[in-house]
């Protein structure tokens, strides 16, 4: 859509309403709970760059950036949300005339908030231009391609990106109104109580809107919104049906390895390809995440299975097929989403003896087991077990398992193996 068509579907008085009513519908916005990424984008405020906040559908990113704009004060911004229907057809050779209309507005300010760009064309192209003449930029977004190789040519590398998941067990138990542990050794009674909170947070996920309102299906509506929003109808893809089975199948099987040449078989597609290019727009959507195992070949690391995670553990819930309640899947995929938090360079690792390590962390030269519990001596050696082969196969700093409850560290040889509370360490 060109200028003229956006134009002259609204009057001046019409656009004015419009960013009256957006300006007062963003300040007067529940803030909520303190995230703890707005210590990032409050880092990243002294710097030229802009800062581009980028999750999934209703994980909080205008709530975040509306944090911020609290710590700024009411009368320093410009406020913009490209989901409103009323910017439909908005391109980037419209940004001068509605900076025209904001100065009479509100006057002259050097910092926009900038809500779901990604709906607008070029987008780069204007943020680029006001950042050259000393604006400053907080942009929201659902799409991954914000924290694209391409963006960071577009915009220069002047970005600073900020991935917002949802709440972590922390931020959860805030918002719950429950104790935090104050570091303390905890009673019986207060790991108890501790991992009766994992529990529901297992259950229930972080996504903000769905904890406020559990009486509401909206982590299926989100869900539905992804899939043919962000996904079929962005990507213009034509096997929605395919799309919806594979999504489901993914949905079901959490921390579940993915082949795609048997996926390609078992949905008859035929090319390997439309696999690959499926999840990859799940991935790009924030859905899911995928994980390579490890190997120093990369050729390897490319044609092994992936392991795949969803973005919450309340959307699997309400939207997988499951037999049983999977708990043992749904905790990994907990412990995979508070490692995302803290760094990108995540493996699985397959032992020579064919074990499988959950997590291998090169940055620190760390192993991780995730086990529901150990008091299955069954399941007692087959963590180790994995561990003991992966610690004769590779050079590694430490081991760690995560369970329901602190032990008493041991060693396999030289390393050191600690056995921690998968909640207590949730909380670190």
């Amino acid at each position: 859509m060109n200028k003229m068509v956006w134009k002259a579907r609204w009057t001046g008085e019409q656009i004015r309403a419009m960013l009256l009513e957006q300006m007062e519908a963003f300040w007067r916005r529940d803030t909520g709970i303190e995230r703890e990424r707005l210590a990032d984008v409050e880092r990243a405020a002294a710097l030229p760059h802009a800062v581009i906040v980028s999750g999934l559908r209703r994980v909080g990113k205008s709530t975040l950036l509306a944090q911020m704009a609290h710590r700024l004060g009411q009368e320093s911004f410009y406020y913009l949300n490209f989901e409103d229907e009323r910017l439909l057809g908005f391109a980037a050779q419209d940004a001068n005339d509605l900076y025209q209309t904001l100065v009479e507005i509100f006057g002259e300010r050097k910092i926009f908030f900038l809500d779901e760009v990604q709906n607008v064309a070029d987008w780069e192209r204007f943020v680029r231009r006001f950042m050259d003449l000393g604006f400053k930029f907080y942009i929201t977004g659902s799409n991954a391609s914000l924290l694209s190789r391409d963006l960071g040519t577009r915009l220069t590398g002047r970005y600073v990106p900020i991935e917002l998941l949802p709440f972590s067990f922390r931020e959860f138990l805030v918002f719950k109104n429950i104790k935090i542990p104050d570091g303390q050794p905890l009673t019986t009674t207060g790991s108890a109580l501790l991992n009766a909170s994992l529990n529901e947070y297992q259950r229930s996920g972080g996504i903000p809107e769905a904890l406020k309102y559990p009486e509401l299906s909206i982590l299926r509506t989100l869900y539905d919104d992804v899939l043919y929003r962000d996904i079929a109808a962005r990507y213009r893809l034509e096997g929605v049906q395919t799309l919806r089975e594979l999504a489901y199948l993914l949905m079901s099987n959490p921390a579940g390895q993915v082949n795609y040449n048997k996926l390609k078989a078992q949905f008859q597609l035929g090319s390997v390809n439309t696999i690959r290019s499926y999840i990859e727009s799940m991935e790009n959507s924030w859905l899911l995440f995928s994980i390579r195992r490890f190997d120093f070949s990369l050729k390897r690391q490319q044609i092994a299975p992936k392991k795949v995670y969803c973005i919450d553990t309340g959307l699997v819930n309400a939207v997988g097929f499951r037999f049983s309640p999977n708990s043992g899947k749904l905790l990994e995929n907990l412990v995979f989403l508070a490692l995302r938090r803290r760094t990108r360079d995540i493996f699985y690792y397959i032992t020579p003896g064919g074990y499988e390590v959950d997590f291998y962390l090169p940055e620190t030269g760390q192993f991780i087991q995730v086990a529901q519990d150990l008091s299955s001596p069954v399941t007692r050696e087959r963590e180790t077990r994995a561990l003991e082969d992966a610690a004769g196969a590779m050079k590694m700093e430490r081991m760690l398992i995560l369970s329901d409850r602190n032990e008493d560290e041991f060693r396999i040889g030289d390393l050191p193996v600690q056995v921690r509370s998968t909640a207590e360490w949730l909380l670190e």
